[in-house]
């Protein structure tokens, strides 16, 4: 078995994690097992999988099961050779990830996973994009709620923009009007993790403060970045706004795009994400609450003492997350604005159904796997570390407005 005729399509790693349960249901939900799709779940527990294959059903009474763990190296890679695409839901990443992703560059294999973890992310490109493009893998992080409606989001706009305008938008910016979900102990060990390595390391705080940080080495703009960082008044949306839990992966991420795509968006591009809280008093107090709230998780993350007090009474265990219903129920609408060189405007508006990082992501993210596996051979994309926008575009874009519940319009 090598890893030109592998035996799956798509292997789920971490399939019995949170998010991992969630994915397995969806692709079993979308594509069944005898479908076009061949997929098969994976991680460290055989029991814990024969459980996860109970508990989806007489469907999965078949679900091929794989064996191996985050830190067993060789087991990683006999578990590469027999795939097309391997999906990653094991987090942190930069605790339990590097190894899958050195095991997928050296087999050629492709990778794609919900990372928002930009640090990591950085030291997987200086190690392992070499690599990968000698092999031939496409490795492509931040595939769920992070961040492909931002990247795919600023793709649109720039895309309706250029055929509008005739040119790109120079300045860009993402708004979440509004979002309804939920948080999992994954997301909050990732978040502490992210703060504690901050909190260790000077020159990895200097590094989190580049939005340029995951653009290819020497490629990147030198223009000054917006960043809302506390409370302030935008007067294009009428709104006060608050800083963004997500921008910190999604802007790099953007930027990452325009550079790989030689620089589509231009190299004066200017882009930032902040949250809307409403207008008057009532949302300047918003603004302020939410800026107080996350400069405050920020310090206790940093902070040994109170690192433990929030991970035994405050944050959610690993494992947890928001119940079946609240992924079903939760949404988020995303507003861009473009603004090109000579002042012209477009709007674009991006919405989606289920909760953003569990209900919406495991449907993104099964649709980067399926759609990297059936419809993007090896010869249409070489290997190498990319972004969703960048590798998949236009394809990506139609395929989740018709099977992920995601739209994009015009709106102005």
């Amino acid at each position: 078995m090598t890893a030109a005729s592998p035996r799956y399509d798509v292997v789920v790693f971490g399939a019995t994690s949170f998010v991992g349960q969630i994915l397995a249901r969806y692709l079993l939900e979308e594509f069944g097992l005898r479908g076009r799709l061949h997929w098969a779940a994976a991680g460290r527990s055989k029991s814990k999988l024969e459980e996860l294959r109970r508990s989806l059903g007489p469907k999965a009474a078949k679900l091929p099961i794989l064996v191996a763990d985050a830190a067993d190296e060789a087991a990683l890679r006999e578990m590469c050779t027999q795939a097309r695409v391997v999906v990653s839901t094991v987090g942190p990443y930069a605790l339990y990830g590097e190894l899958l992703v050195k095991a997928c560059a050296e087999t050629g294999t492709d990778y794609c996973d919900l990372t928002g973890e930009p640090q990591w992310i950085r030291r997987m490109l200086q190690a392992y994009e070499a690599t990968a493009r000698r092999s031939g893998a496409r490795i492509l992080h931040c595939c769920g709620f992070d961040s492909v409606p931002s990247d795919l989001g600023v793709h649109f706009l720039q895309r309706e923009a250029k055929q509008r305008f005739g040119e790109p938008c120079s300045r860009v910016k993402m708004r979440v009007k509004a979002m309804s979900g939920g948080f999992s102990g994954g997301t909050a060990a990732s978040a502490l993790n992210a703060f504690k390595e901050a909190a260790a390391d000077p020159q990895l705080r200097k590094e989190l403060a580049n939005p340029y940080s995951l653009c290819p080495r020497g490629e990147g703009s030198k223009v000054r970045q917006p960043n809302v960082k506390s409370a302030e008044y935008d007067a294009d949306f009428g709104s006060w706004l608050a800083p963004f839990v997500m921008a910190a992966p999604n802007v790099r991420i953007v930027h990452r795009t325009n550079a790989l795509t030689k620089y589509a968006y231009g190299r004066d591009f200017r882009y930032d994400e902040a949250v809307m809280t409403g207008r008057g008093l009532r949302g300047r107090a918003l603004a302020l609450g939410i800026t107080a709230g996350l400069a405050g998780f920020a310090v206790a993350g940093t902070v040994a003492p109170l690192r433990a007090v929030l991970e035994r009474f405050v944050l959610p265990a690993p494992g947890t997350g928001p119940s079946p219903d609240a992924q079903k129920r939760g949404f988020y609408d995303l507003r861009f604005l473009g603004q090109a060189g000579d002042g012209r405007e477009i709007r674009v508006k991006v919405t989606g159904q289920g909760d953003p990082g569990y209900g919406s992501t495991s449907k993104i993210l099964g649709q980067v796997a399926a759609y990297l596996a059936l419809e993007v051979p090896k010869s249409g994309l070489r290997g190498g570390f990319w972004t969703p926008a960048a590798a998949l575009g236009d394809g990506l874009l139609e395929r989740l407005v018709k099977h992920a519940e995601l739209k994009f319009e015009v709106i102005e």
